[in-house]
């Protein structure tokens, strides 16, 4: 398809993410108070939307604990910054196999598997504007682990997500992910237009070069709305061709620690970044008014 350039962008920061990037940059946030606070600098810095992750405040690795999740959302909600939040329902999918001749030997140190309610129990809880749902299972990076997202539990979290009145961020590693995206509209579990992200250079999903990354856009229907990102170097390159193939962009810690060779990041920093950017390409940068009334979003209070 021709390249539509969108004119009207909205800076996604994923603050901190699930992998083990806490003991590689001491500007990663751990605790609910350092996510918040950099949520809040990057809203500041122009990201109409922050896509949280919680952790364990003393080790830095990844948490499902709702009440950092409650955390976290009122620190942001109490700010005077507004802010459109975006919750992942990510984990508890997460399952590391055992030696190749005794995979059903699960290792204890990684997996986490359990059941559509707990996943999305912080979600319901909070009641953020988006959460993510992870729409594919998917060799993930290290040897033995797999990211596990079966067609049951997906029409099951979805439901739960569109019942509750928060609208899915579907992220895509792959082309089948999108495919079963659209299957879970037709289904009925997935209002229309819906919210995409695609997620470029993610071992072991879709390599992030420009052949696959318009494969990934020429597979969106062209009534939903997406934006894009891809990993560590490659993240303020993605930055541009989001935009140039009409989409939105993502960018912050979970992704990408560096501003420069040699020289770590801080979210606002890199949010920053993205605007020069956008701004410099000629669209401009929109807020999370506009994004509300874009994505068909309603912004309300956690529950009591």
């Amino acid at each position: 398809m021709p390249l539509s350039m969108n004119k009207d962008v909205f800076i996604t920061c994923a603050v901190t993410g699930s992998g083990g990037t806490q003991d590689r940059s001491p500007l990663v946030p751990r605790s609910p108070q350092q996510i918040a606070d950099s949520a809040i600098a990057a809203a500041k810095a122009g990201a109409a939307i922050v896509h949280c992750h919680v952790r364990d405040p003393e080790t830095g690795k990844p948490s499902r604990d709702p009440l950092m999740f409650r955390e976290v959302t009122e620190r942001i909600r109490d700010s005077d910054t507004d802010v459109v939040l975006n919750l992942t329902a990510g984990m508890g999918g997460d399952m590391v196999f055992g030696p190749t001749e005794n995979p059903m030997a699960l290792s204890q140190e990684g997996t986490d598997m359990v059941g559509a309610s707990e996943r999305v129990q912080h979600v319901a809880e909070c009641l953020p504007e988006i959460c993510t749902l992870d729409c594919g299972t998917m060799n993930f990076a290290e040897a033995d682990y797999v990211m596990t997202n079966t067609p049951g539990m997906l029409t099951a979290m979805g439901r739960m997500m569109t019942d509750l009145g928060v609208k899915p961020e579907i992220e895509a590693f792959d082309t089948g992910h999108l495919w079963y995206a659209k299957q879970l509209v037709a289904d009925g579990v997935l209002e229309s237009p819906a919210l995409v992200q695609l997620c470029m250079g993610v071992p072991w999903g879709a390599p992030d070069d420009l052949n696959t990354f318009m494969a990934m856009v020429n597979n969106v229907p062209n009534d939903w709305c997406f934006s894009a990102f891809g990993l560590g170097r490659n993240q303020m390159a993605y930055v541009a061709a989001a935009v140039l193939a009409g989409g939105n962009v993502r960018v912050g810690l979970e992704d990408n620690l560096w501003l420069d060779k040699g020289v770590l990041a801080e979210n606002w920093q890199l949010v920053e970044r993205a605007q020069n950017i956008i701004e410099n390409m000629g669209a401009r940068v929109i807020g999370p008014g506009e994004v509300r009334a874009k994505l068909g979003l309603e912004k309300r209070a956690p529950k009591g």
